[in-house]
């Protein structure tokens, strides 16, 4: 670990399983290496790119952490395997849990393994509408532009929130 703690935002999604049970074992997950800062409502989406799939339960967390990049991309990839993800999977396929860095502080990165930002994040309304609510004012490193103002560049179509925050620690969900 660093000396520095990173502010990071993890983007949390899972399509298959116990959905909130495997989000929420990857919160508690993250928490043993690293501070969980705040995690945004629950929202459920539709699937990208490979739509005969179930829809996705999506959230973003914001996460402190002294772990460099490429350490915290393996942490997640050892989180993922604990809940059941396998790799080689279908690209945009269904999946137990998928956890992906979208911010890293104000980094800008392209090791070919790890992208910061992430790539997409400018385009995924499933990603812009949790992590707005987290960071409205946060800037894109690249862009320039707040969360807020690209989450209303994508809109909100195929994402509605099932649960406030707090449906971490065992909140009810909407039906």
């Amino acid at each position: 670990m660093s000396d520095l703690t990173a502010a990071v935002y993890v983007g949390l999604g899972a399509n298959v399983g116990n959905r909130l049970a495997n989000l929420r074992m990857a919160l508690d997950r993250l928490g043993t290496l690293a501070r969980v800062e705040g995690v945004s409502s629950l929202y459920e989406t539709a699937p990208v790119g490979v739509s005969d799939q179930p829809p996705f339960l999506n959230a973003v967390c914001r996460i402190a952490t002294g772990l460099e990049p490429a350490a915290l991309l393996r942490f997640l990839k050892s989180v993922e395997w604990e809940i059941g993800r396998r790799p080689g999977g279908q690209a945009w396929g269904p999946r137990p849990i998928d956890l992906d860095i979208l911010l890293y502080g104000e980094r800008v990165m392209d090791t070919g393994e790890l992208q910061v930002p992430h790539p997409r994040l400018a385009e995924r309304a499933f990603v812009l509408v949790p992590l707005a609510e987290l960071a409205p004012e946060l800037r894109h490193p690249l862009l320039g532009k707040t969360m807020g103002e690209l989450r209303a560049s994508v809109g909100e179509e195929g994402v509605r929130e099932i649960a406030p925050w707090g449906w971490e620690t065992g909140g009810r969900l909407a039906p």
